[in-house]
């Protein structure tokens, strides 16, 4: 079977998952591709890893057109997605409404599951959150960092720490059996990341990736997109 190849974040995985099905019915075609943290991503567009359609923040989508690397007029807005923290299912949700919640939650855990902290959205976000509540070097020897958002939350339900706690985009939590979305970041902490669709400059499928991107963002989808935990 012909399948398109899609560059994109790990946080837009959950939603194509749900509509490869939807997509193969119009087009014919499968999805293939690889989702992970955004900068290891848009550098594997650049290296030449072949593509039709990329998904990333919208910084990124706009940064790759500029650099002739994406089609600026196929480049559309699929919603914001926040970073968010993740407890494992049976574990009790935690309360964080103010950065000295967070200080407290994140001394009391034992291990803290994070995405790459220097190619990912989120993982980003964390290591700059850390130091910005003084804790960084406090904490560094339990953060367990993985390439991505999704094997760090897989990562997170198998744990055996006491007392774990995760922290990535709220799309990968949603998507991962055996977690639990458990609240927000608090303000002065929080991040919510425009994710945003484009064709690549050399697709050899640009037609099919434009029917990819027209199911992640019609209107039709919006119920889907809120579910899988994407706003706007």
């Amino acid at each position: 079977m012909s399948a398109i190849n899609v560059l994109s974040g790990g946080a837009a995985q959950g939603l194509v998952a749900q509509l490869a099905e939807r997509f193969k019915a119009q087009t014919g075609f499968g999805i293939e591709g690889a989702f992970g943290a955004v900068g290891v991503m848009a550098d594997k567009l650049r290296g030449g890893t072949p593509a039709d359609l990329i998904i990333l923040t919208r910084a990124l989508v706009t940064k790759l057109a500029d650099e002739g690397l994406v089609m600026s007029a196929s480049i559309a807005d699929v919603g914001t997605v926040e970073t968010a923290l993740a407890v494992r299912a049976g574990d009790p949700r935690v309360t964080v409404r103010t950065d000295s919640d967070l200080r407290q939650v994140l001394r009391a855990a034992d291990a803290i599951f994070v995405p790459d902290t220097k190619a990912s959205t989120a993982g980003i976000h964390v290591a700059k959150v850390l130091e910005q509540i003084g804790i960084g070097d406090e904490v560094a020897s339990r953060l367990k960092i993985f390439p991505n958002g999704a094997t760090a939350m897989r990562q997170l339900a198998e744990s055996s720490a006491r007392q774990p706690i995760g922290c990535t985009q709220a799309t990968e939590i949603l998507a991962t059996p055996g977690i639990a979305l458990s609240g927000s970041l608090p303000p002065g902490c929080e991040l919510a990341t425009m994710y945003t669709a484009g064709v690549a400059t050399r697709a050899a499928n640009a037609r099919e990736a434009r029917v990819l991107i027209d199911l992640l963002t019609g209107a039709a989808q919006t119920e889907l997109r809120q579910r899988v935990g994407f706003a706007g």
